[in-house]
């Protein structure tokens, strides 16, 4: 059954050539046709505008008059031209002046050129060789009708290989997937870490691929797609070059927007197109990347039969329409599942949704090393701190933070990156570079400077709060005058109603010192006040933790890998009561933190006053202050604060990793006063002093 449909697709597609061929030789042959006319009629005189058509008579009385000069005769036409001088008008009172000449048909009179030798007028008919009548036709017709067959040829596969056409003509209906064999991609699974779940289940189906006897033994079958679901920047992209640089087996990779087209029904032709090149090549892969957006929950409130839909319908027929034995496996990554369309996601069609998740600790330590491997570092360099420090980042902000540091090692001149590149680049990318050329009031810079601290004392005479890392007054990029940063000491995967309450108290602090120190409220708390709601409304909406509504969910999250918004899915009643709780809970956090800050005032003035010298200052020389120790001896993840970096003292490079020094001890020199010492037995003066002088 195979080879009969195999058969049958090679005629099918020996028929469309043909008839694609008859096409363009019969729009060819139209256009020579055309061509030939519009140039016999361009080069007849009737289409000039210095030539005027006469009557035979006409020209007979003008030669009898005199005014013609010279007569030639050409293709039963005669073209008359007048003396110099000579103004001709005509019936409608035009008049011709010079350069311009007569005409009119050769009408067979006998007597013409009798009067045309007696008025002695030139007369001349230019000699025109004789050609065959199938030469005429091969050179006029034929030969214009392949040239033009050519340069169409040419014309739509240079369209089909840059991916235009017109309307169905070209390649739009065609799939635009780009096609990788083997390890093309240069990506593999050793460049991609803290993706261990996700490395093993796509290694499972890569293995099915090289050895489907081994699963089909025990009556296994092929998965036919794998989803591939995340948060931006942690991979999925990545996964799938790294699964096209493993499989050694054909990879076509396609985005979703690739489908769609302005002409109708050209998405469903390509989705064709592009599971009849995967069928020819099988086993292989197929990778949609952002598929969402042709996989949207259809809408049936309003029907209708949209480009997006019919594109759809078409991917769900051809996930079910081909043979899993064949080896043709879907692989999808979209940040978006919940728009998904059920039929899509259902088992048969997507049979595995693999999370592509961030990484923790141990899985963020592994993309360091992965990220540093060709950046040459320093010997000051830790990358558990870093590591530690990075709480919450993806794998694209890791590659971020570390080609950031090394650009600054090289603005500062130095040959390797160091711990300090890293952390500065860290904030950097979360925080933007700093703008060191804003000026700011010293009133201003009070208030801000109490309104980190604020932040930051909150947040260490709290139980349940993290531990606050970096205090700074310098404004950045992005739009903050000055930021806390606190980083968690652990991996936490589960916050309970006192860490929410804690990180509420914390938000506040900062508006809650404004008011205890500087007696006022500025717009600088604005950011943390809506992180502050955010927090409230979640624990009230979301998480169950409100003794009025009890475990009542009032709401559902709408985007989870991406903003984590969420809709209130409540009566309006429960919507404005949820809302006074919301409002209640801000209230007294806000009262905790004000009178939390209110019993540490010393604290606050000491810290503020040492942050408003620095400017910038670490979290260990915040507790330093607060425990009556030296804060300039604190250390910040491997790095103490005034001492150069081991890569700039002395500008010395340090030497690499793999090189371990050792030294021999060196005898201190003999003083010429002490007396020598006396050669051990069995050698002599003569014979140390030569091979001391040889070392």
């Amino acid at each position: 059954m195979d080879n009969n449909q195999n058969k049958n697709d090679r005629d099918n597609k020996n028929k469309r050539n043909m008839s694609a061929l008859l096409t363009l030789v019969l729009w060819a042959l139209v256009l020579t046709i055309g061509l030939q006319y519009l140039n016999s009629y361009l080069g007849s005189p009737r289409s000039s505008a210095t030539t005027h058509e006469i009557m035979y008579t006409e020209l007979t009385d003008l030669i009898r008059e005199g005014e013609i000069e010279k007569i030639t005769l050409k293709d039963g036409m005669f073209t008359a031209y007048p003396k110099e001088g000579y103004a001709y008008t005509d019936e409608e009172g035009k008049t011709y002046t010079e350069n311009y000449t007569l005409f009119t048909m050769d009408v067979g009179d006998p007597q013409f050129y009798e009067l045309v030798d007696q008025y002695d007028v030139d007369f001349t008919r230019p000699y025109v060789p004789e050609m065959p009548v199938i030469l005429e036709l091969l050179v006029g017709y034929l030969l214009p009708v392949l040239v033009m067959v050519l340069a169409f040829s040419l014309l739509f596969r240079f369209m089909a290989k840059k991916g235009g056409g017109f309307g169905g003509i070209g390649s739009v209906g065609k799939s635009n997937a780009k096609v990788y064999m083997e390890k093309q991609t240069g990506v593999t699974f050793a460049d991609v870490a803290g993706q261990d779940e996700a490395k093993e289940s796509l290694e499972e189906i890569i293995d099915f691929l090289h050895n489907p006897a081994k699963y089909t033994a025990i009556g296994a079958k092929l998965p036919k797609g794998a989803l591939l679901v995340g948060s931006p920047g942690t991979g999925k992209t990545l996964l799938a070059k790294a699964v096209a640089g493993e499989a050694n087996v054909p990879f076509f990779s396609i985005s979703g927007s690739g489908f769609v087209e302005m002409f109708v029904g050209v998405g469903a032709s390509r989705v064709r197109d592009l599971f009849q090149e995967a069928a020819k090549v099988a086993p292989c892969i197929i990778f949609i990347d952002e598929i969402d957006a042709i996989g949207k929950t259809r809408d049936t409130r309003f029907g209708g039969n949209d480009e997006r839909e019919q594109t759809l319908n078409q991917l769900l027929a051809e996930m079910d329409g081909f043979d899993p034995s064949k080896g043709i496996i879907v692989l999808a990554a979209t940040n978006r599942p919940e728009v998904l369309d059920k039929a899509l996601l259902r088992p048969g069609r997507f049979d595995r949704r693999i999370t592509v998740d961030r990484p923790n600790l141990a899985g963020r330590l592994k993309t360091l090393q992965v990220h540093t491997r060709k950046i040459r570092l320093a010997e000051d360099v830790d990358l558990n701190k870093i590591a530690q420090a990075t709480a919450g980042c993806v794998g694209a902000d890791l590659a971020n933070m570390v080609n950031e540091a090394a650009l600054r090692a090289v603005r500062h001149n130095r040959r390797a990156v160091n711990q300090e590149d890293l952390l500065v680049s860290f904030e950097v990318v979360i925080a933007g570079s700093e703008k060191k050329g804003t000026v700011i009031t010293e009133q201003e810079k009070r208030i801000i400077a109490y309104h980190e601290v604020g932040h930051a004392l909150v947040a260490a005479r709290q139980k349940n709060s993290q531990p606050v890392t970096k205090i700074t007054i310098v404004p950045h990029t992005q739009g903050a005058l000055g930021y806390t940063l606190n980083l968690p000491e652990e991996e936490k995967f589960l916050m309970s109603r006192e860490d929410i309450l804690a990180e509420i108290r914390t938000l506040l602090a900062g508006r809650s010192a404004e008011e205890v120190v500087c007696d006022t409220q500025t717009s600088g708390a604005a950011n943390d006040i809506e992180r502050a709601t955010e927090l409230a409304r979640n624990l009230v909406a979301r998480f169950g933790m409100c003794e009025e509504f009890d475990m009542m969910a009032l709401g559902s999250v709408n985007s989870q890998y991406l903003d984590g918004s969420y809709s209130m899915t409540c009566a309006q009643e429960t919507y404005a009561a949820a809302d006074r709780a919301v409002v209640q809970i801000i209230r007294q956090c806000h009262q905790e933190a004000k009178e939390l800050l209110e019993a540490n005032r010393d604290m606050l003035d000491a810290v503020a006053q040492y942050l408003l010298k620095k400017e910038t200052i670490t979290g260990q020389e915040m507790m330093a202050i607060l425990e009556g120790r030296d804060p300039e001896k604190a250390e910040y993840f491997g790095i103490t604060p005034g001492a150069a970096p081991k890569s700039d003292r002395d500008g010395i490079e340090p030497p690499a990793r793999s090189i371990h020094m050792t030294s021999q001890p060196v005898e201190k020199p003999a003083d010429p006063a002490d007396p020598p010492t006396p050669p051990a037995s069995g050698e002599s003066p003569a014979e140390d002093a030569g091979e001391t002088e040889a070392k």
